[in-house]
């Protein structure tokens, strides 16, 4: 098979820059769109002069932009969204705007090129579920719609309404990946909300290292590296098509014991501040105790398993973060 070319959604976002390194040392043509709203250039700069390599700042609601960058790739990675739960509280319009009517234009502009598209979704869409660990077929339980921080799993949960819609009635293939907790280089404290890197930075300015509630709860934290094998798989892997995919690595880990473990890495000993949820988000925020994936479809189906220890994904970010601490005001 030739060469072939991929338009990336939210490409000079923290999972999306990866995910073009991915693609473009693997031989492929890539062109990123990214209204750098939440994206950083600097995350893509270094492909700047590649022939093969295109960058276009616009929207993912722009239809007319849209439809014509799709007309000239063979696959889209639809990753352009509003994340972090920060931005989903504060403006929860934005958020469902943005994240559902961004979706439905890439599906439309999709359906007229007839080209496969992989849509990140998230494991937010799982919500208050109690049956631990998710499966994709699982029912899911949200919150009350009188409070923000589900808009985000709404959202999610209508953009894979449409994409299965759009390949039921329409024959668009399209695949499905839930992220369970990406991190890695190139997250940024003050953008993509993630509690690896508020610790790293806040442990890197002396501390104290904040935690949410008693921090007890649990997420299951994905190297990017490994994310973006997961993406690939999904758009590279024909029976992929009209499923969903959880692809994380199913480790449990609590936020306190995260904590340590940014510690141990960094060989310091700093306080440790346990903060009320209403005190962060306000007073009507929920969150989930557990967050653990069943990554079987993902393992039999794409041949995809996550492979890089926390304690090793930790130490190449805390690196980063020590390289580029002067791009960041300290939180």
């Amino acid at each position: 098979m030739g060469k072939r070319h991929f338009l990336v959604t939210g490409g000079a976002g923290f999972i999306g820059s990866h995910l073009v390194d991915a693609l473009l040392e693997a031989g492929n043509a890539v062109t990123v769109l990214d209204d750098l709203s939440v994206g950083k250039e600097h995350h893509i700069a270094h492909h700047f002069a590649r022939p093969d390599f295109h960058f276009v700042k616009g929207s993912v609601l722009d239809s007319s932009l849209v439809e014509q960058l799709v007309a000239a790739v063979d696959g889209v990675y639809h990753l352009a969204a509003v994340v972090g739960v920060k931005y989903v509280v504060e403006d929860p319009l934005h958020g469902m705007q943005v994240n559902v009517k961004g979706t439905e234009t890439v599906l439309e502009a999709a359906l007229h090129r007839g080209c496969k598209v992989v849509l990140a979704s998230s494991s937010e869409t799982y919500g208050k579920s109690p049956q631990v660990p998710f499966s994709e077929e699982d029912n899911v339980l949200l919150g009350a719609t009188s409070i923000p921080r589900w808009s985000y799993a709404v959202a999610k949960l209508l953009d894979e309404h449409l994409a299965f819609a759009y390949y039921r009635q329409e024959g668009l293939p399209t695949a499905i990946v839930r992220y369970f907790n990406a991190y890695g280089p190139r997250l940024d404290p003050r953008g993509y909300g993630s509690v690896i890197a508020r610790f790293i930075s806040q442990a890197l300015d002396g501390g104290p290292l904040t935690v949410h509630g008693n921090g007890e709860q649990t997420r299951s934290f994905t190297f990017v590296k490994d994310t973006v094998r997961g993406t690939i798989a999904a758009m590279e892997t024909p029976e992929s098509v009209g499923l969903t995919f959880n692809i994380g690595n199913p480790r449990e880990t609590t936020m306190n014991r995260l904590a340590q473990l940014i510690q141990e890495a960094l060989g310091t000993h700093l306080e440790i501040v346990h903060i009320p949820y209403a005190e962060a988000y306000g007073a009507d925020f929920e969150d989930t105790p557990r967050r653990l994936p069943d990554v079987r479809r993902a393992r039999n189906i794409l041949g995809f398993e996550a492979t890089i220890p926390l304690e090793e994904g930790l130490r190449q970010t805390i690196l980063w973060f020590k390289e580029h601490r002067h791009e960041f005001i300290p939180t």
